[in-house]
């Protein structure tokens, strides 16, 4: 029991640790091109380059929100939280999906009324490079930071992640912009941000819907459900099962089963055989925790209800 808890704490200080080098990193970044943006921006007289650099401050407060979220879900069960804080993370990503709505939304705001009387004022070539070299910088930042959301499997990390695309495609509005403004062309930046406005605005309502189903305990998939079903009826022991449930908690998962063993084994028997099955689906699944329930049965005179 205590190896398995302390594989349990290995694995939820990794997540940590991974997820708040990777927000650091992020953090590092936005600040930078921030700074660049705006001044650039004045400089140029370039006023969507200001517009994206304000934009990228949004970045800044989402990974103050992960580096909280991340270091609440950390803290062991206490007396107002006896399943632990691990819904810090699907709160976050809730968070997370409704600002990327939000700058979706803004983003179509702004398109329609520049459609309506576009207007782009003459630019700075240098207001060009800088969105170039901020679009690259946003992209190559995305990528490692959802290859570490998906290596710890984080949700709050993925969304995170995608919040760093978003600013990459509003860069690339940024980009369009003002090039159509060098080429002659004012119409292309408001087009394209009403293009990618309706990307985002996909994007945050899939994050905010998957989140608020999670908070609303809902069940893994059929397929892992199935792996956990297939992992518990191989446990020795074990003849069947039933009222197998699974609901999640932030990136983890809670399993309920009632398992089905002989009825003549005496308690302590029966009681191995349940802590066994339990340790077999903590080691092959990534569970926070699995309840059981033992059944007294007759070796082969009650099917599994669940089978077939």
């Amino acid at each position: 029991m205590l190896i398995i808890e302390k594989n349990e704490a290995d694995s939820t200080d990794q997540r940590y640790l991974a997820g708040r080098q990777s927000t650091l990193v992020s953090i590092v970044v936005n600040v930078v091109l921030t700074t660049l943006q705006i001044v650039t921006g004045l400089f140029s007289g370039s006023q969507a380059l200001v517009a994206d650099g304000v934009h990228s401050l949004s970045d800044l407060v989402a990974d103050f929100v992960v580096l909280f979220a991340a270091r609440q879900s950390r803290n062991p069960a206490d007396a107002d939280h006896q399943y632990g804080h691990q819904r810090f993370e699907t709160a976050a990503a809730l968070a997370l999906g409704g600002a990327l709505l939000a700058v979706g939304i803004g983003m179509l705001v702004s398109a329609f009324f520049k459609l309506q009387a576009p207007s782009v004022p003459q630019v700075h070539l240098a207001a060009l490079w800088v969105a170039l070299a901020t679009l690259a910088s946003k992209e190559v930042l995305f990528r490692y930071m959802l290859g570490v959301a998906e290596r710890v499997r984080s949700s709050m990390l993925v969304a995170n992640a995608w919040h760093a695309r978003s600013d990459a495609v509003s860069s690339l509005v940024v980009a369009l912009g003002i090039a159509g403004n060098l080429l002659g062309f004012p119409l292309l930046d408001p087009i394209a941000a009403l293009i990618v406005g309706l990307m985002i605005v996909r994007t945050g309502a899939v994050f905010f819907w998957r989140a608020l189903n999670d908070l609303m305990d809902k069940a893994v998939s059929e397929e892992e459900s199935q792996a956990i079903r297939r992992t518990l009826l191989e446990t020795p022991g074990v003849f069947g099962l039933h009222d197998l449930r699974t609901r999640k908690m932030g990136d983890l998962t809670i399993v309920d089963v009632h398992l089905e063993l002989d009825g003549e084994q005496t308690v302590t028997q029966g009681h191995a055989i349940a802590a066994l099955a339990r340790r077999r689906v903590m080691e092959q699944h990534h569970v926070l925790d699995v309840m059981t329930h033992v059944d007294p049965v007759q070796p082969g005179a009650v099917p599994d209800p669940d089978v077939g």
